[in-house]
């Protein structure tokens, strides 16, 4: 008897070590997707995301806690990370080594998968004298941690029109799930949020201390849509926070996930196969989400090429013609 559990026991093993072998090299390690801060929607859209590729495929996937987009974009430039979420205006200066990106140059091998929500710059404001954008020269804002997508986008619009950090009384680089706290003990007037609505941040600063949005227009905001093809005039309903009844209009961004050109092509097929195929549990899993449409995903915000593995799943099923045609 002990030699015929021997033998069973060798089969196993042989069929396990078989296994392995036979096991395709994209499903070897664990995958990991750069996101946002614990109170912003990167981090819910990252989590949505691995949880549908770990169940179509039983790879590990986790969604990592960072600084926001530009963390994100430097970290897959670099290798750290194969996947982050970044927003569209970040992938286009990583991808060409403009603005944040102009010392260390262009990356040309950085590739897209899918854009997702659209991300509105968002102005919140404690104050309420403070009614447009240029009500907030002279106050106390919080302009962004170092390495988040928002604060880039501020100095970018800052930039067109002049203007520096240094027209702010108090320019505060608090992330996102502590910002609100310090404006609602007073010591902030507004603080600003490139984010997709509705955000938990937000709905916690309208109702918590009265705080409003404000519209973002004017030459500026003018000037910057028509300088970078990614921005576009975008506009947060009324009614969606407390405090706030009428539309808000202001400019936005998409979010996109990318990658590099040398990530294994059968991963990034099977993530985007993930999504894609799943793509009403996807809408489900935060109301940001909840209008995703998949041709836009796979033709709007995409500031960088599609990675081949990305690609060959849209041919696949008509999202774009077959290469050639």
């Amino acid at each position: 008897m002990g030699f015929i559990r021997t033998r069973r026991s060798c089969r196993g093993y042989i069929f396990f070590v078989m296994a392995l072998w036979c096991a395709p090299a994209w499903a070897d390690s664990s995958v990991m997707i750069g996101t946002g801060g614990v109170s912003g929607v990167y981090l819910s859209v990252g989590e949505a995301i691995c949880e549908l590729y770990r169940q179509a495929t039983g790879t590990a996937c986790r969604a990592l806690t960072t600084g926001g987009s530009l963390y994100n974009a430097n970290s897959v430039r670099n290798g750290d990370l194969d996947f982050g979420i970044v927003q569209s205006d970040i992938q286009y200066a990583a991808f060409r080594g403009t603005a944040q990106f102009y010392d260390s140059g262009p990356s040309p091998d950085l590739r897209a998968l899918f854009s997702l929500h659209t991300e509105a710059f968002t102005v919140v404001a404690k104050s309420p004298d403070i009614l447009e954008f240029d009500d907030l020269l002279g106050k106390r804002v919080n302009v962004g941690n170092p390495g988040s997508g928002h604060r880039a986008t501020l100095e970018a619009l800052l930039k067109v029109s002049g203007k520096t950090e240094r027209v702010f009384a108090l320019a505060s680089e608090l992330k996102p799930e502590d910002m609100t706290q310090v404006m609602c003990s007073g010591k902030l007037d507004a603080f600003f949020y490139v984010v997709g609505h509705p955000s938990q941040a937000i709905d916690e600063a309208t109702r918590r201390c009265g705080a409003h949005l404000v519209n973002v227009v004017g030459p500026g905001v003018d000037a910057l849509i028509e300088k970078a093809p990614y921005y576009s005039i975008t506009v947060i309903p009324g009614g969606t926070y407390a405090n706030t009844s009428d539309d808000i209009t202001t400019f936005g961004v998409r979010a996109t996930l990318m990658t590099r050109a040398n990530v294994d092509e059968e991963r990034v097929y099977q993530l985007v196969k993930a999504v894609f195929e799943h793509l009403d549990t996807f809408r489900q899993s935060h109301p940001s989400l909840a209008t995703l449409i998949p041709s836009a995903m796979v033709r709007e915000g995409l500031t960088a090429p599609l990675h081949p593995g990305a690609r060959r799943y849209y041919e696949e099923v008509g999202l774009l013609p077959a290469s050639g045609e």
